[in-house]
């Protein structure tokens, strides 16, 4: 923890962000949702970027990547998510073709990417009672974050598949992932699954962070879910007409 390796007190930080000492408890231990402000004034006290320093905050979630079918399992709150060597593959061919797509756009950084995997996986849900990817998303102040991702992105620069870089986005910092190598759609499942992808990108490949960040906040799974907790898939069935991709009134999907 950032805090016990700089030797500050819970009393010192609380003071230094302007609540109480309670209530900084309560944001250490994720009890209590972060204000954009405070991360702020906390990341300078720990000088971190903003960007670290909510990536750390998430970073109670412990992600194993490797073979056969195990299960999420909760302990201790922690959350550990083992990820099947299949869904592993496919996440990774799903990731490259949407940053294929439109990783080079200035909107798209990081943060875009989270949101536009959580549509195409929570969509697809609702539209197919299937799931595409099927990857794993716990609830932060910006919206749904794919707790698999940073394990498989780190994995995919070491072997080269994958390259990151950093810039500016209106003057916010922005961090950008491109594609070194062309994504095996073989791993999709069938043709459906590809047009559904596309479908997610052209509706919502345009829209920037804060606007994807908001509009994931009107969605019922994240409405529900506790922070920094997983979502859950079910409840894209009680989604709003806001955010809802299916017509129920004939049982037809869009």
């Amino acid at each position: 923890m950032q805090r016990k390796k700089r030797g500050l007190t819970q009393e010192y930080v609380a003071s230094r962000i302007g609540v109480s000492r309670p209530t900084y408890v309560q944001i250490e231990q994720g009890d209590r949702e972060i204000t954009v402000t405070e991360a702020k004034k906390i990341a300078d006290i720990f000088e971190m970027s903003l960007n670290d320093f909510l990536a750390e905050r998430e970073s109670s979630v412990v992600v194993h990547l490797e073979k056969g079918n195990a299960v999420p399992t909760n302990v201790s709150n922690i959350i550990r998510i083992s990820v099947p060597q299949k869904n592993l593959e496919k996440f990774k061919e799903v990731l490259l073709y949407v940053l294929s797509k439109v990783g080079g756009k200035p909107n798209v950084g990081e943060t875009v990417i989270y949101k536009l995997l959580y549509f195409i996986d929570f969509d697809f849900y609702e539209k197919y009672e299937e799931q595409l990817v099927g990857a794993t998303y716990i609830k932060n102040y910006h919206g749904p974050t794919p707790v698999e991702f940073k394990t498989i992105i780190d994995e995919m620069i070491q072997k080269g598949e994958i390259v990151q870089v950093s810039g500016k986005y209106f003057n916010y910092d922005q961090r950008k992932y491109l594609p070194i190598r062309d994504a095996d759609l073989t791993k999709l499942k069938d043709a459906r699954e590809l047009q559904h992808i596309d479908e997610v990108l052209a509706r919502l490949g345009d829209k920037n962070a804060t606007e994807l960040s908001e509009y994931s906040h009107e969605d019922v799974p994240w409405i529900v879910a506790k922070e920094g907790k997983p979502l859950d898939y079910e409840t894209v069935f009680y989604r709003t007409p806001k955010t809802s991709v299916r017509n129920y009134d004939d049982g037809n999907n869009d």
